[in-house]
């Protein structure tokens, strides 16, 4: 049984009409917002809104539900007076508080703030890189819990449609992701490129002089073309036609190359830079609604006949209970495949990872790997790969196989040099549902991650990045790849858990808690060298960690000195602190994530960082931001300047780091 929407021969004009009207006038209202595309892209949206997404406005979360990205974030009003008409529960009143403080209706498309959007939007080339990991981890649910139906008649076949601009495709992400999601062949992905030629500046010849249609035909998409209608708006019929031919391709992704006028019908505002990003103006708003036939007095507008019309809520019920009844004998014909995904998208429980022995030497990227072995076997769910740097980062399973167009159920996949890419689409993945999404690469490289992990953080999602090689101490590959001031920057990202832990058992708390939360993105920031494993009791590394911080080493008497280290550089300070034990009483703490020692009670925080004691930090990264934690007359053994090509040893003694220096603080 094949789910579809109803297909009308044509839109309902006056519909359309209606919608321009109200994006007019929720910008003009604002003072701020970008018009022309809104304008120009209204018969889009109703097409996509009200004939080709499957999509349930009175049940927004609704698991088999397509999912549409607005790609171009700036053209959130087309999509909020969308949402408004279907029936989802938006309302006028929100509209006209377009972009004003409290709004359901912000500036840019928001997860979790807006009912109906599925993803935060606006950095351009976001959206359709995420897009991709959507459709990557629809595959994956396929082919792990209904592989032999035959296409179209799983619950688990789900539509990704995104809309896009010139911006997301001249940003270098999308070259990336389009890559990707051609080797994949998602077939599952359909965009429609907005090709209106015109970007702030000017014209867009401005700037590329790339053929987009063959761009994507080389990556291995299937590519349409739509021209204007002869009144120079949208071609409604040759795009409905173009988008039914998308979702019908279902062995690569689709991309429509859609030629429109940006503003269309304003009389002046056409096809203007101008027309992008500022208000229409009175003048000018007042007649492109005489252009369409609309009272220029009048405001937000929609008659009860237009709204009843638009209203998808009907329609969405009826498709919504088809694949309840697909779903429910797919559960009496799989039942066990039923319960496993049941598990999978529900509370993980307690996971098992491994014990490591005090007094032995392990790096803690090594311990990651191993957690990720173990964890493997015990969540289905947990899936991913690295920017090819799988052997280094450990982020390759041992005999789990790739991700690929033949064995869409395996659970490595290979992102090559494309850490932007590879951010974004575990965004993806993690917003299609039923995945905990793991990427890994070089700490250094996750500069070239940073606004897709910004993202991740503004959602909320679980997203765990493995971030290895995390210092100087990786040594004769030298300053170009030795972190400085990487962690200092992370963690100065709301939303971002940052977790560099001391030692391989530090290392397995961190996997387990990366499976148990899954309501915000993690770094666990991992070293390259051996480091030995405390002997710590295993229960006081668990609550430690869980705290954010904790004593790994007290002295006799009351702690006159405590040095707060993070990652390799614990070892480092409990070596310091035993050498003159029987001259300065010390107490050393680790932190492996700050951001959860912050979290805590303020009498927690001085029980173990006594504001009276003086602090010496030890971290092998800048100083910056420190002074939050243990005070401005702390003492530091960091960090702040590049490091250098040698052995390891070598280096890190010439940027400071050694036992000789941590005393020298330590002593005052």
């Amino acid at each position: 049984m094949t789910i579809t929407s109803t297909t009308s021969p044509v839109l309902d004009t006056e519909v359309v009409t209606t919608a321009r009207g109200l994006s007019i006038d929720a910008v003009e209202r604002a003072g701020s917002g970008h018009p022309g595309t809104a304008l120009a892209l209204t018969p889009v949206a109703q097409l996509l809104y009200g004939r080709h997404l499957r999509h349930d406005p009175a049940d927004p979360q609704w698991a088999g539900r397509d999912r549409f990205v607005l790609s171009c974030g700036h053209a959130s009003i087309l999509q909020y007076v969308q949402l408004y008409l279907s029936g989802y529960d938006l309302t006028l009143d929100d509209l006209r508080s377009f972009r004003r403080i409290g709004s359901r209706t912000a500036g840019h498309p928001e997860y979790g703030h807006t009912v109906g959007v599925e993803m935060t939007t606006g950095p351009l080339g976001q959206g359709l890189a995420s897009s991709v990991g959507m459709a990557m981890g629809f595959a994956r649910q396929r082919a792990l819990f209904d592989p032999e139906a035959p296409a179209g008649e799983s619950p688990f076949d789900r539509a990704v449609w995104v809309l896009c601009s010139d911006g997301d495709l001249q940003e270098g992400i999308s070259y990336e992701a389009g890559a990707l999601a051609g080797r994949h062949e998602l077939g599952a992905l359909n965009v429609v490129f907005d090709d209106n030629r015109i970007q702030i500046e000017g014209e867009t010849s401005l700037t590329t002089g790339e053929d987009i249609a063959a761009r994507f035909e080389a990556q291995g998409w299937h590519v349409q073309h739509v021209g204007l209608a002869e009144d120079g708006d949208i071609d409604v019929a040759a795009l409905d036609a173009a988008m039914t031919a998308a979702r019908d391709e279902t062995a690569r992704p689709s991309i429509i190359v859609l030629r429109s006028q940006i503003a269309w019908p304003a009389p002046n505002a056409i096809n203007t830079p101008g027309a992008h990003g500022s208000p229409l103006g009175g003048d000018e708003a007042a007649a492109t609604k005489i252009a369409l036939g609309l009272d220029p007095a009048a405001t937000f507008v929609v008659s009860d006949e237009v709204r009843a019309r638009a209203d998808r809520r009907e329609e969405g019920a009826r498709i919504h209970r088809a694949w309840d009844e697909l779903d429910a004998r797919w559960r009496e014909r799989e039942p066990e495949r039923a319960s496993r995904w049941d598990a999978v998208i529900g509370d993980p429980g307690t996971v098992e990872v491994p014990a490591f022995e005090a007094g032995t030497s392990v790096a803690t990227r090594s311990a990651s790997g191993a957690c990720l072995a173990a964890l493997a076997p015990q969540l289905p769910q947990l899936w991913g790969g690295s920017a090819d740097l799988g052997d280094s980062n450990k982020t390759t399973i041992p005999g789990e196989v790739s991700f690929l167009p033949e064995s869409r159920d395996g659970r490595i996949v290979h992102f090559g040099v494309r850490e932007h890419a590879m951010a974004a689409i575990a965004n993806g993945i993690a917003l299609a549902g039923g995945s905990l999404p793991y990427v890994g690469t070089f700490l250094v490289f996750s500069d070239y991650m940073r606004g897709a992990i910004r993202l991740a953080a503004l959602m909320g999602l679980p997203v765990t990045y493995v971030w290895t090689h995390d210092s100087v101490a990786l040594g004769a590959d030298g300053p170009t790849h030795q972190p400085i001031e990487h962690l200092a920057s992370l963690r100065a990202m709301p939303g971002l858990d940052v977790v560099r832990p001391a030692d391989a058992k530090e290392t397995a708390v961190a996997w387990r808690l990366a499976a148990e939360r899954r309501t915000r993105p993690m770094g666990l920031v991992l070293a390259r060298q051996n480091v030995p494993v405390l002997d710590a009791d295993d229960v006081v590394v668990e609550a430690g960690v869980r705290a954010g911080a904790y004593a790994v080493l007290e002295p006799e008497a009351e702690p006159e000195v405590v040095v707060v280290a993070t990652g390799s550089e614990v070892a480092l300070a409990v070596e310091a602190a035993r050498s003159i034990s029987d001259e300065i009483a010390v107490r050393v703490v680790s932190m492996p994530c700050r951001e959860w020692f912050l979290a805590r009670p303020a009498a927690e925080r001085d029980a173990l960082l006594p504001p009276g004691i003086r602090a010496v930090v030890v971290e092998a990264a800048s100083s910056f931001g420190w002074a939050e934690v243990v005070g401005r007359g702390a003492g530091f053994v960091t960090v702040d300047r590049f490091g250098a090509s040698g052995d390891a040893e070598d280096v890190q003694a010439e940027v400071g780091l050694t036992v000789e220096n941590v005393v020298a603080a330590l002593r005052g």
